[in-house]
């Protein structure tokens, strides 16, 4: 028999805030994260705002200045993240078995923005020049090891890279770790710092994303009609997973419990959706089964929502393939409306979103959703938060690749 898994704690960097009760209300609130980037010239690129972190020091989280150079701004992101979550859950390692105790913090990119720097350097100054801390900060688990590091813990230490499904498969991939007795607290999640030159650009170039650069707040709007492309963002989001009786003996606050995990492929496109979204509702159907949950039972889902014309339908068709009728009664909503697409980190700070949704009962809207296209007809709580008794919730995330993740959390 699995062993159970519950959330304790929540840590998030986000364009709405720095703290998940900063996040929380303004999300709720209807507020918009989204503003020209001020930490680059985006001035001859077609897109010129995102969802930038534009107050973040990492220096306020106990990193010191010569260790902060050493890290890549996604690295970063995931220690401070990390350092909320841990302190939100009131968990101290030094009266923990740290053998027992593990990281899986994932990225879609990783150090993107190092791999630019540095390779100006080589182009410019020579090889001479180039930092030997390049591959340490660019590396995909730079996150991960960084944070076992801080916290001196010896556990799983592991990573993972799914495109914009990382998040949600690295706090999954991590629940396992707990379920079959690998661990008994487990730091999730994902961190992303992509919103630099190469990376819009990059994005800019493959026409993924909104122009809307007369009006960014509301240039992120899942299953509108005038949607034309997601929003970029940075950031990180990172819960701490426990074995339930671990939780208990300790007294701590449990925000969820982690009851379901289903990820498939759509074996379809590197960047486009299976049209009728089947590897996304497999990913749903297998979370349900994982969770031993009949799809009448759930009450919300925190969709993947990225404001994109063909995921936003692909989506809609996967939630109504998998819950059929009962795809009408669901409240559903797209955080990312507020804070954009934080690739790799979207899935750690929507499971962030949808673990209070249940702690608060009350269901985040989405925002800018004045004109439903037609093809996407089911209840997305647009503009205003609603109150609703959360006792089962769904999170989703899709990435490039075709890989599909589905999170289902309960209340405990």
């Amino acid at each position: 028999m699995k062993r159970r898994v519950v959330i304790t704690g929540l840590g998030v960097i986000t364009s709405l805030g720095e703290t998940v009760d900063e996040l929380w209300e303004a999300l709720c609130a209807g507020k918009s994260g989204i503003a020209p980037v001020t930490r680059w010239d985006f001035s001859k690129y077609p897109v010129r705002f995102g969802g930038e972190c534009a107050k973040f020091d990492v220096t306020k989280y106990g990193i010191d200045v010569r260790e902060a150079k050493r890290l890549d701004r996604f690295g970063q992101f995931g220690l401070a993240a990390s350092v909320n979550a841990v302190k939100d859950a009131g968990i101290d390692f030094s009266k923990e078995d740290r053998f027992r105790c593990g990281v899986l913090i994932g990225s879609g990119i990783g150090g993107i923005e190092t791999l630019e720097e540095q390779n100006k350097i080589l182009n410019e100054r020579g090889v001479s020049r180039v930092s030997p801390f390049t591959v340490p900060r660019l590396m995909v688990n730079a996150a991960s090891g960084n944070v076992s590091i801080l916290f001196h813990i010896h556990g799983p230490n592991t990573a993972v890279a799914t495109a914009c499904a990382t998040g949600s498969n690295a706090i999954g991939d991590a629940a396992r770790f707990i379920q079959e007795d690998h661990a008994d607290v487990m730091i999730a999640g994902g961190s992303e710092a992509a919103l630099c030159g190469l990376g819009m650009a990059s994005f800019c170039a493959a026409r993924a994303l909104s122009t809307r650069n007369d009006e960014p707040a509301k240039a992120s709007r899942p299953w509108d009609k005038d949607r034309d492309g997601f929003v970029m963002a940075e950031g990180a989001g990172v819960v701490i997973l426990e074995e339930y009786e671990h939780a208990r003996r300790r007294g701590a606050r449990i925000y969820a419990e982690l009851i379901g995990y289903g990820m498939s492929g759509d074996g379809c496109h590197i960047t486009a959706p299976e049209p009728e979204g089947k590897g996304a509702a497999m990913a749903m159907r297998l979370a349900l089964q994982d969770g031993g949950i009949n799809p009448d039972q759930v009450n919300y889902i925190n969709a993947h929502g990225t404001s994109t014309p063909l995921g936003d339908v692909a989506e809609t068709k996967a939630m109504k393939s998998t819950f059929g009728q009962h795809a009408y009664k669901l409240a559903v909503s797209s955080t990312k409306s507020a804070m954009g697409h934080l690739l790799g980190a979207s899935g750690g700070v929507e499971a962030v979103a949808t673990a209070m949704a249940i702690h608060r009962n009350l269901v985040p809207p989405t925002i800018n959703l004045d004109n439903p296209d037609a093809e996407c007809d089911l209840d997305y709580v647009p503009h205003k938060a609603r109150d609703l008794k959360v006792d089962i919730a769904m999170s989703n995330s899709f990435g490039f690749g075709g890989h599909n993740a589905s999170l289902l959390l309960r209340k405990v």
